[in-house]
């Protein structure tokens, strides 16, 4: 239990973390957000390729249902890099924890899961929290918007993700995810290749390497203990992304944006805690 959660902990870490890399690109080396998203499941394909051994379900790429799957994190993945490269990483972050909301609203629609009223309830709490951070009307910025779009994506990923659980494992499925979205974002996200000097390299490497691996941590904490124990601490992310915006970019969320925070946190943790 123990070993599970610090693998939850180091995941929570990696993923902001490549994320940071990726600002760093966009803002520091001028370097296109849709390059970054592109090379960044280009890298994780490679990743995961390699931790494979070369199996791969190949029957699963004529499957539509894949590449709409493929499709939407694709979207999300270059809407959030897109947001980063205006906005303070713990805001984006908070911002695209509508996902959750967005997930739940479309589970009950196509799946037909059952409408609890009391996630209901927490979940529009967690709602309030994004619109904290958000403010729409009241100085909301695109790249803000881009976020929110971000968070839209996911929670339709995520919901495509629980419709096609059961077609293959789920290492498979992540393979899938980043062969796709690469081919997907290949087209725009080569047109503006940037100058391959060291940093970028590096910065390059590190946000694919980081998210993958944060990802693949992920799924091996999950196979070793259950998803409702661990599930809270995809919550950490946010404190994660706050003291990486802090320490490498020296910002900090105003105390809205804080109070919004904790609410998106707080909410998180006891729809979990009502589901168990």
């Amino acid at each position: 239990m123990l070993g599970s959660v610090a693998l939850m902990f180091v995941a929570m870490s990696l993923i902001p973390l490549g994320d940071t890399a990726g600002k760093l690109l966009t803002t520091e080396h001028g370097v296109a957000p849709f390059f970054v998203a592109f090379s960044r499941f280009a890298v994780g394909a490679a990743m995961i390729a390699l931790i494979l051994g070369g199996r791969v379900l190949w029957p699963l790429y004529r499957d539509w249902r894949i590449w709409f799957r493929a499709g939407l994190i694709a979207a999300g993945i270059a809407c959030i890099l897109t947001a980063l490269a205006t906005e303070d990483i713990a805001t984006v972050f908070g911002a695209f924890f509508i996902g959750p909301v967005v997930s739940y609203g479309l589970s009950i629609y196509f799946l037909g899961e059952r409408v609890s009223v009391g996630r209901t309830v927490l979940l529009a709490l967690g709602l309030g929290g994004v619109l904290l951070v958000v403010r729409p009307g009241f100085g909301m910025t695109p790249g803000l918007g881009f976020a929110v779009l971000a968070g839209c994506f996911y929670g339709a990923f995520l919901t495509a993700s629980r419709w096609l659980s059961d077609v293959a494992p789920p290492r498979q499925l992540m393979l899938t995810q980043t062969v796709l979205g690469t081919i997907l974002l290949a087209p725009i996200g080569l047109i503006e290749v940037p100058v391959m000097t060291l940093p970028v390299v590096g910065l390059t490497l590190m946000s694919g390497v980081a998210s993958a691996s944060g990802n693949l941590l992920l799924i091996l904490a999950y196979k070793r203990t259950g998803a409702t124990v661990l599930a809270p601490f995809v919550y950490f992310q946010l404190v994660s992304a706050t003291l990486l915006g802090w320490s490498v970019f020296g910002t900090f969320p105003d105390p809205l944006a804080l109070m919004g925070l904790a609410l998106v946190v707080g909410a998180g943790f006891a729809t979990l805690a009502l589901r168990r």
